[in-house]
Order: structure tokens, then sequence, then C-alpha cells
């Protein structure tokens, strides 16, 4: 266990249930992550309220409020860093970050896919999953890169698809068993410290970032 609980910083868009998840989780000693700020992309989200509820820091950064994409990321990324995260966890952000981002903060920061990468990337993965008559199907926890849930894999889940499912359903599913899976990885990540070699992510006490 560190002396200290890893710093967490999670990036939301919506209703942050993900958030939610780990925001219970930290408040157990023995889970050895902490949440020490939220961002958005917008204003006046449920994540936030969920956030500022559980006494954490919040900040916006709306993408219309800067000069281009980039000055944004940009800002983005240093307002992040300042925070000094161990890891960063995309929770149902709806932006891609950028240039900027990765090379500040690349290699701690984590992303959730619903379908068992790398099948099915993109927007439509439990409907594609239905389409292609898959029998099984999930979700992924990645190290972000420069591509869209490309990114070297830290933890999957597997959830069956009934026969009886539609998308909603399935999706529905699939969320549940995302939230279990990110709680319990980050709390790993945090514990045990990670490295990432290629595309594999090795748990251990050898960190991502000096």
């Amino acid at each position: 266990m560190p002396a200290q609980p890893a710093r967490v910083v999670v990036l939301v868009s919506g209703g942050g249930t993900n958030l939610q998840a780990l925001l219970d989780a930290s408040v157990a000693p023995a889970y050895g992550a902490q949440v020490v700020a939220v961002g958005a992309d917008r204003d006046g989200i449920e994540a936030l309220r969920r956030a500022e509820g559980a006494g954490v820091p919040t900040f916006v950064r709306r993408v219309t409020d800067f000069a281009d994409r980039r000055a944004w990321d940009a800002e983005l990324a240093a307002t992040v860093a300042g925070h000094r995260p161990d890891v960063v966890v995309l929770a149902g952000f709806m932006k891609l970050v950028g240039e900027h981002f990765l090379a500040e903060l690349g290699g701690r920061v984590v992303n959730t896919h619903p379908a068992l990468s790398p099948s099915f990337p993109g927007m439509r993965a439990p409907a594609e999953a239905l389409e292609h008559g898959v029998k099984i199907t999930g979700c992924t926890l990645f190290v972000v890169d420069a591509g869209v849930d490309t990114g070297p894999i830290v933890a999957q889940r597997a959830v069956a698809v009934e026969p009886d499912d539609s998308v909603e359903s399935l999706h529905e599913r699939i969320k549940e068993a995302e939230r279990e899976m990110l709680v319990d990885a980050v709390g790993r990540m945090a514990r045990e410290g990670f490295s990432v070699v290629g595309r594999e992510v090795r748990f251990g006490p050898t960190s991502v970032h000096p």
C-alpha cells in the first residue's frame, strides 16, 4: 500500500455514474486512490454536482471558449497536470484529447469502451455487437493513445448477449460491468503502480511517470 493515496483526476461530460463509483470506492482508505479534481467540457451537468457534493474541486474548460481545439487541448492539459495526477480517468468524457494532452499526461490516462477491444471501436459498439450476432461482448479499460479506442488494454470484462436483448438493455448491462471494472482496475493501479511496455500494461511498483 502506498504511503499516500494515488491522485486521480476524472474528466466528465454527463451524468457521472462512473465518477460516482470512483468517489464511493475512494472513501475506504484501503482503496488506495483519491479523486482530487473533476473537470468537464460543459457547465451544469450532474457529474459536476456529484463532485461538488463530495467536496471535490471542479473545473470547466469549454472548447467554445478557446480560439481553436489545439488551444483548448493545451489549456486542459495544463489544468489537469496542475493537480499532479497519478491517473487521469476519462469517465464519459465526450471530447478526444489531443497531442498537448498526451504529451503532458500520456501513459497515465485511461478510458473505457463498451466492447471487448479491439472489436467494435467507435460510438456504436453495443449496436454493432447485436448486428454481428456475437454471443459475448463486454467492456474494456485502456490507456489512451492517439487513436480511437486503440490503446493498450488495462482490463476487460465479458458480458453475455441475451437472445431478447435490445441495444439499450445490452448497453445497460455493459455499463454495470464497466463501473465494476473501472473501480477494480483503478484501485489496483493506485495500490500496485503500473507501467506501459509496448502494448502491455503491467501492474507493479514501476510508475508510469517520474
